[in-house]
């Protein structure tokens, strides 16, 4: 049994927007949780005795868990609904910050950060699978593109009322109210969250292996494959520069002050912020040109730290304020894989296919992290106050690798993906069928 829908209307009814922001809330606490004990690295050190590679392990792993769990948690949305996922994921991710709370040693510390990454992998593809059933097919780009960027308000909260507490109140007291926030969102999202619109018929569970044959049809789906290699191929050069290794880069390789380096690391945000849903509008509009906007930010990412990386001694500052406005289109380039998806694959496989194109930037941005670090430790052994802009240039550089694969793999299913639409029937010129296609809130291409 499939899932059959209602008509979804051209326009959004008010629930919808009702709906999306009881899940844009889920979202926003995920990165809340996600960038609390970022913000805290001073005092974590100091309460755990631990050193910066300790703190990095933290990082690693909650990537890696929340990478690994992208998949499962996608076969598990498609089975039991975004309501529950979300549920799910907000209470274990309280159970992290209660057990930070309590936590006095590094390894509690790291079982902490595993179910923060445990939980925070439920909740963004659950909330995309909300956006693709309330929503009419050409708003769904913007809408998601408004997601990703809203959410991050949590990370300001981290940044900002937090650490205010955590200054103020001590560490426990501070970890505490974390959880409760967790707490707070999983009774709103009980409450208030409809998986969706009244009238769409819920199919019946799937056994075991209906389950792998979904899976399987998944990823077969040229639409997947390609989404999947847009979010590698897009998201981790920004992140990888966010995240981690950004400040160094400019504080000690260019030669920034701390002040400055913040500067421009909010100046990234911004500009996801800004081009997000300009992104999101395009994707509506000219859904059969997608990857072409996804080119245009890959070319654009590779140039500029090519011109970065050869660019003779320290980068001017403007170069580098360059550097960082193209960067921040990488986040909202990421998006655009799951659209791709989401086109392409039933309602009943959504939250599989969604967490198959979820996997493809964090992996690419953990393995990156770990290159990046591996070619600065082999080229500066000691300190990392020892790294030099010769070093940084070397370790920047394995992001070719990536983008390499990414491209190879956006071109290759691609191909795939026309050629089935040509056996369709489908000409790729017309707009028009596109358009009438969107109004539909179904596929960009049927």
């Amino acid at each position: 049994m499939t899932t059959v829908a209602t008509p979804i209307p051209s326009r959004a009814p008010a629930r919808a927007y009702a709906v999306w922001l009881i899940g844009l809330f889920a979202y926003a606490v995920a990165v809340f949780h996600r960038a609390s004990l970022g913000v805290a690295g001073v005092e974590a050190q100091e309460r755990f005795s631990a050193g910066a590679s300790a703190l990095s392990l933290f990082l690693v792993l909650q990537l890696g868990v929340y990478a690994a769990m992208q998949i499962p948690v996608g076969v598990a949305l498609d089975r039991y609904g975004s309501k529950a996922l979300v549920v799910a994921g907000a209470l274990v991710m309280a159970g992290g910050q209660l057990t930070l709370a309590v936590a006095t040693d590094v390894p509690t510390a790291v079982v902490a950060r595993v179910l923060i990454g445990a939980g925070d992998a439920m909740t963004f593809i659950s909330v995309l699978r909300v956006i693709g059933l309330w929503f009419p097919g050409r708003t769904v780009p913007l809408i998601t593109q408004l997601t990703g960027i809203l959410g991050q308000l949590g990370q300001i909260v981290a940044a900002y009322p937090l650490v205010s507490l955590l200054h103020h109140a001590g560490w426990s007291t501070t970890f505490l109210g974390a959880a409760a926030v967790g707490v707070l969102a999983a009774v709103l999202v009980l409450a208030a969250l409809r998986d969706a619109p009244p009238g769409t018929l819920r199919p019946a569970p799937p056994g075991l292996a209906q389950v792998r044959r979904n899976l399987a049809d998944t990823w077969r789906e040229p639409g997947t494959r390609i989404g999947l290699y847009t979010h590698l191929v897009t998201q981790f050069s920004g992140t990888v520069f966010a995240l981690l290794w950004g400040y160094p880069f400019l504080v000690v390789g260019e030669g920034l002050s701390p002040a400055t380096a913040a500067v421009l690391l909010t100046l990234l945000v911004l500009v996801g912020m800004g081009v997000g849903p300009l992104l999101g509008r395009l994707c509506g509009h000219w859904p059969l040109r997608r990857s072409n906007l996804v080119f245009t930010v890959l070319l654009s990412t590779a140039a500029m730290w090519t011109v970065v990386l050869l660019w003779p001694g320290r980068a001017p500052l403007w170069l580098l304020v360059l550097l960082v406005v193209v960067l921040g289109t990488n986040g909202p380039g990421s998006m655009i894989g799951f659209d791709f998806a989401r086109t392409e694959n039933p309602a009943e496989r959504m939250g599989s296919a969604s967490g198959v194109v979820n996997v493809g930037g964090f992996v690419a941005s953990l393995c990156t992290i770990l290159a990046i670090g591996a070619v600065l430790d082999v080229l500066t052994p000691g300190s990392s106050t020892a790294y030099d802009l010769g070093a940084f240039r070397a370790a920047f550089a394995v992001q070719y690798v990536f983008w390499a694969i990414g491209l190879v793999g956006v071109v290759r299913h691609r191909r795939q993906l026309r050629a089935r639409l040509a056996r369709d029937g489908i000409v790729l010129a017309p707009l028009h069928v596109a358009a009438a296609a969107r109004l539909r809130g179904g596929s960009a291409y049927r």
